[in-house]
């Protein structure tokens, strides 16, 4: 019987998605690989993985920004089901750079809904065939009209965050750095990262100021990449080992920067968060560890804020003293985060929860923690117009 419970308005109906497989390609400037080639690989792995013939997928999801913008084609569902010669239901999600966990989302409650027992998630992008001022317009549409027509582009937006941040709560340029460190430290364990090699914080701060505070090395890069999940109804999965999708929640805020109260914290993560325990029965303090939306290094210390983890104006003296990376007290981004693993935008949200996956069966490699038993995967859409919360469990 489903378990309710209230918060505020929100009703928490508990969730229980089996995780039966999943699968990262390659992130980096791949341009021997098309669209196609990434989601084909990236399904084909998830599929072997999860051990069951495709013909038992009943649905599936592709989260997806800038096809239509860089490789002319938006009519992906079709594209999907002629790769994988299936004839099922296959929508696209589109959430900005939260396509993907958006993607996980929805097949989560297409499972939950009783339709289907098993559901197909992939998160795919092609970034680098084309000069990085059309990437960068086809991403500012993300951003509100009045923000692309005065000239700002994201690292301008997050740029602001930053300096309000920096004065309100007496963190320094340098602190800013250190997830940017942290994060390149995790990806030279991760073959699969774009940048798998460490970073020191006098590389960081040497490089070129980008828009004031935040500079080159402390943002994430252009990518290609795709991931993939295969999600089932837990009743029809027969193993002691498996990882489950505990609590899957989207909230949205205002598309523009200045529509905001504060921009010193999301909304719509800190909303998401809340949802997210309470749909998992969980708290901050259960968590082994955490997949955050780190597009920028301020957006690393906001969302450990926003997510409960730590007080309002103190994340980034836990990025300063080590409590955050691998060995510490709750490592971020063992992938290497956006920063270092790379922000293929529609492929982040899938990949966060194939890392977690990865390291709640203990097959992470250089990377893997001890014994970790929960783990929460945060995705964002823009300056945070839309957050996606997951919580996953062994």
């Amino acid at each position: 019987m489903p378990v309710f419970k209230k918060l505020s308005s929100f009703t928490c109906l508990k969730m229980k998605i089996a995780v039966l497989g999943g699968y990262q390609t390659k992130f980096g400037e791949l341009w021997y690989k098309s669209l196609e080639d990434l989601i084909f690989e990236a399904c084909l792995g998830a599929i072997k993985e999860a051990g069951i013939d495709k013909k038992k997928i009943e649905i599936a999801f592709v989260g997806n920004k800038l096809s239509g913008n860089l490789s002319n084609q938006n009519h992906l569902g079709a594209l999907l089901a002629e790769l994988l010669q299936i004839n099922i239901p296959v929508v696209r999600t589109e959430a900005a750079c939260a396509s993907g966990g958006m993607a996980v989302a929805q097949a989560c409650l297409a499972i939950q809904s009783g339709q289907y027992d098993f559901a197909l998630v992939v998160g795919a992008e092609k970034m680098t065939d084309l000069p990085a001022e059309q990437v960068s317009s086809g991403l500012m549409s993300a951003a509100s009209l009045a923000e692309q027509q005065s000239g700002f582009s994201f690292v301008g937006l997050y740029a602001l965050m930053a300096k309000r941040y920096l004065a309100d709560f007496g963190c320094q340029e340098q602190d800013l750095a250190q997830p940017a460190v942290k994060n390149h430290w995790h990806a030279s364990f991760n073959p699969k990262a774009q940048f798998p090699f460490p970073l020191t914080i006098d590389k960081v701060m040497g490089s070129s100021l980008i828009a004031e505070p935040l500079r080159l090395l402390e943002c994430s890069p252009i990518s290609d990449g795709a991931a993939a999940l295969v999600l089932a109804n837990p009743r029809k999965v027969f193993s002691e080992k498996q990882v489950f999708i505990k609590a899957s929640i989207q909230q949205n805020d205002s598309l523009s920067l200045c529509k905001r109260e504060k921009i010193t914290g999301i909304k719509s993560a800190k909303m998401a968060a809340k949802k997210a325990y309470c749909q998992a029965g969980l708290g901050p303090q259960d968590l082994s560890l955490i997949e955050v939306h780190d597009c920028f290094s301020i957006a690393e210390i906001i969302a450990l804020e926003d997510l409960g983890i730590y007080k309002t104006g103190e994340a980034y003296l836990a990025e300063r003293n080590g409590e955050v990376k691998l060995g510490g007290k709750r490592p971020v981004n063992l992938s290497g985060g956006l920063k270092a693993c790379g922000h293929p935008v529609g492929a982040t949200g899938v990949k966060q929860i194939v890392e977690i996956v990865n390291q709640l069966k203990g097959r992470a490699g250089r990377r893997q923690m001890v014994n970790p038993l929960v783990g929460l995967a945060h995705n964002v859409g823009g300056t945070g117009g839309t957050a996606i919360v997951h919580i996953l469990q062994k």
